[in-house]
């Protein structure tokens, strides 16, 4: 398989162009040489640009692209997780995975459990590693579009701002009350409203509170149970995510 390498720039076929200093020095560790090409994404066409090497310098390599191929590695329909940031380094594996699986994008989430707090540059500079994990998992995977890693905010800002009314809407929980993750699944094809977006919000280390499970579940949020294990904070929206692109995939009669 050809490096494929990230470039959040417009391309235009015959093009040259210079790799930044992170994709030249991934160029060179792979004693790449010139003729040899790589295929260049830029998240937001959808395309792979074939990319041949033509120079590397000490500092930089230039690449002259080729005409752009179409590709489709998307999921049927755009998933947003909503996620109580986890702890350690639970929350980079958990972008890089939900990236590989096909996430739309994420929203980390500040709960009343959470034990990570983050705010001011801190978050900041967070969020941009965060942002650069879920661009190298599109590198390795194959898709031609990025997870979107959003803002951290507060749960309470999150709902107030409005982001979470995009039905349909689950949150996984374990009250007795939740409805199985195959219900709702059927009650989603039943009723055709096979949304091309879906927003699914699962809690930190904990999970939430009764009083935050309660709010989101007054702004149209489905209580969804996951069986009878109880997963960690980083497993249970992963194991959801990859579950829900095998049901929409075969619910449109193709595999992602």
């Amino acid at each position: 398989m050809r490096p494929r390498i990230f470039l959040p720039q417009a391309f235009a076929p015959a093009s040259l162009v210079t790799l930044p200093a992170q994709a030249s020095r991934h160029v060179q560790v792979l004693r790449l040489q010139p003729g040899e090409t790589v295929l260049l994404f830029n998240g937001s066409d959808g395309a792979e640009w074939p990319a041949e090497i033509v120079r590397i310098g000490r500092g930089a390599v230039d690449v002259s692209l080729g005409a752009a191929q179409a590709s489709d590695r998307e999921l049927p329909c755009k998933v947003t997780l909503a996620v109580g940031v986890p702890a350690n380094d639970r929350m980079d594996a958990l972008v890089e995975k939900a990236g590989e699986l096909g996430a739309h994008a994420i929203q980390p989430l500040l709960c009343e459990r959470s034990v990570l707090r983050l705010s001011g540059a801190r978050a900041e500079a967070r969020h941009k590693h965060w942002s650069g994990v879920a661009a190298a998992a599109s590198e390795q995977c194959g898709r031609t579009r990025v997870c979107e890693v959003r803002p951290l905010l507060a749960l309470p800002a999150w709902l107030e701002a409005g982001a979470a009314a995009v039905p349909p809407q689950a949150v996984l929980s374990l009250h007795p009350q939740a409805r199985p993750a195959q219900a709702f699944w059927r009650d989603l094809a039943a009723s055709g409203d096979l949304s091309p977006e879906i927003v699914v919000l699962s809690g930190p280390e904990g999970g939430l509170t009764p009083d935050e499970e309660d709010a989101v579940v007054a702004r149209g949020f489905v209580r969804v149970g996951l069986g009878a294990r109880v997963l960690r904070a980083d497993t249970a929206p992963l194991a959801f995510l990859a579950w829900l692109g095998l049901q929409a995939s075969a619910q449109r009669g193709h595999v992602p």
